[in-house]
């Protein structure tokens, strides 16, 4: 007779943007090694949370942006047949939505919810991090690791480092491209961007001492993709590609420059090195933390343009002091 499977069955909720999901992988990596058996299912915008998916921190992922997730958010919903058998299964459901009224929560417990954890994506507590594991002391994990990784399988890195290869080999005459430090001029806003003239400045000097560029952009860095294409039109790129066919790549990197972005998350999480530049934004809560060497530069009075070409190509070739390139 075949025994019921009792093994633990969470779900985790979590919207927002790169950098908000990787600062909330954690919670994943607690609730993975506390229960190594347990079926981890997310709600979130697959673009991201499929990175948890290829590391093994999630088992599936469901869309938010699904038209019957719009139930969960309203008053006096009517749930679908799917829905009224899915949720009642998850032992607990950990909810990361904003929701002042708690009007997600109520309809989670109405749709049949054994137990709801509620934590405001707001942080509250530094890093960023800490605030979303509180959460997890209800379930007596305490101290927990509060530093986001991504380990991909062995198969899904060869891919990456192929893919790389491939970008480095087009503008290099050299049969074997070293490992490139990877540079992203982007960020969601303009306010945290330093200048793509200062990123070219890098970009010449790593040059001058033989140290190969990779530049990174993303759907909405077209101006600089733009700019770029002008300055330095035959530089290596990846560019447009999606998260599951980044992150592969980007591991394979030296070290990572950026804005405070959700790709500087990413490299961090990746255990690159990773020099992440401040502006607006507070590093105390948000700057990136990695296995690997993680360093941070605020600019002076919180703009970016007060940022200088030379404390960010010294602090960027201390970094590289503390590196080796990785093994191909």
């Amino acid at each position: 007779m075949t025994q019921p499977d009792t093994s633990p069955r969470f779900l985790v909720i979590r919207g927002g943007a790169i950098g908000d999901f990787i600062v909330t992988l954690p919670v994943l990596q607690a609730l993975r090694a506390r229960w190594p058996d347990a079926h981890l299912s997310l709600w979130a915008y697959p673009h991201v949370a499929r990175l948890a998916l290829l590391a093994g921190l999630a088992d599936d992922v469901t869309s938010l942006d699904r038209a019957d997730m719009a139930r969960f958010f309203v008053p006096s919903p009517t749930f679908t047949d799917a829905q009224l058998a899915l949720v009642p299964t998850y032992h607990i459901v950990f909810n990361y939505l904003h929701d002042p009224e708690g009007q997600v929560r109520s309809n989670l417990l109405l749709a049949g919810a054994q137990q709801v954890i509620s934590c405001d994506p707001i942080v509250a507590q530094a890093p960023a991090a800490r605030h979303f594991l509180a959460p997890l002391m209800q379930l007596a994990l305490y101290d927990q690791p509060d530093i986001p990784a991504l380990d991909f399988p062995p198969p899904l890195l060869a891919e990456g480092r192929a893919r790389l290869d491939q970008v480095l080999s087009a503008a290099s005459t050299s049969p074997a491209p070293a490992a490139p430090i990877a540079l992203h001029p982007g960020a969601g806003a303009p306010g945290k961007r330093w200048p793509l003239d200062g990123y070219l400045a890098v970009a010449h000097a790593l040059q001058r001492r033989h140290l190969p560029v990779l530049w990174i952009l993303g759907e909405a860095d077209a101006d600089l993709a733009d700019a770029l294409d002008q300055a330095l039109p035959d530089a290596p790129r990846l560019r447009n590609l999606p998260l599951t066919d980044l992150a592969p790549a980007l591991a394979h990197c030296r070290a990572y420059l950026g804005n405070d972005s959700g790709i500087a998350h990413l490299a961090a999480a990746l255990a690159v090195p990773t020099l992440t530049l401040f502006g607006p934004t507070d590093p105390g809560t948000w700057a990136p933390r990695s296995r690997a060497p993680a360093r941070h530069l605020r600019a002076p009075s919180s703009l970016l343009p007060n940022l200088s070409f030379s404390d960010v190509l010294s602090a960027l070739l201390a970094l590289l002091d503390t590196t080796s390139a990785p093994p191909a």
